[in-house]
């Protein structure tokens, strides 16, 4: 009888399995920055912080293919950070963060190359204005993004005595599970008659025998 099942050792749990924080802080950060890259430049307008067409919810190709896809993909990575206890698909979630800051931060700049469409003028009075409008849309938005997904994948990729630890519990508790399941529970003794009964079915009292 084995405790421990072969398809589960603690050197495979180690490599793979991980704490679920390991990756929350990071990930959680990379879902908010997600959610504000991709709805700004639909309600931005709402409060006179757009680019042009500056009205509500209005789609256009460079909208889509410079905010929407990197803010949706920005948002699947950190989930992934976030929830998943699997060293391999939470490094994915990072590096798809990563792609999508990048996306943020160099996507207007290539947006004519690649003829994708055009991102519009910042609605702004001021020069301060228009720089905090491309930090908040693009630049500074594909910066913070980047750091938190960076940051995360660094953490994940370094195989640490927490994690050791909490490969060896899951370990421990299959085994433990095992040895529940295999152990052969006790065999409680059938009941059985008492002296008097047994006398009068098994062995004829002399005691009560016709003279």
């Amino acid at each position: 009888m084995t405790d421990v099942d072969e398809n589960v050792s603690p050197r495979r749990g180690g490599r793979m399995a991980i704490p679920r924080s390991r990756g929350a802080l990071g990930g959680l950060a990379v879902v908010i920055l997600g959610i504000w890259g991709a709805l700004i430049p639909f309600v931005g307008p709402y409060f006179d912080f757009a680019f042009t067409p500056d009205d509500p919810w209005v789609w256009t190709a460079a909208r889509g293919w410079l905010q929407v896809l990197p803010g949706a993909a920005a948002i699947v990575g950190g989930l992934l950070m976030l929830f998943s206890r699997n060293r391999v698909v939470a490094s994915f979630g990072a590096w798809l963060s990563v792609l999508a800051g990048a996306w943020f931060a160099i996507g207007p700049v290539l947006a004519d190359v690649l003829r994708i469409g055009d991102i519009g003028q910042p609605v702004a009075g001021s020069d301060l204005k228009s720089a905090l409008l491309q930090l908040s849309f693009f630049y500074g938005l594909g910066a913070l993004i980047l750091f938190f997904a960076a940051s995360s994948l660094g953490r994940l990729s370094v195989r640490s005595a927490r994690d050791i630890a909490f490969a060896h519990r899951g370990v421990a508790a299959v085994a433990g599970n095992r040895r529940v399941v295999d152990e052969p529970q006790p065999v409680e003794p059938a009941d059985t008659p008492d002296r008097g009964f047994r006398g009068r079915l098994g062995k004829p009292d002399l005691r009560h025998r016709p003279i």
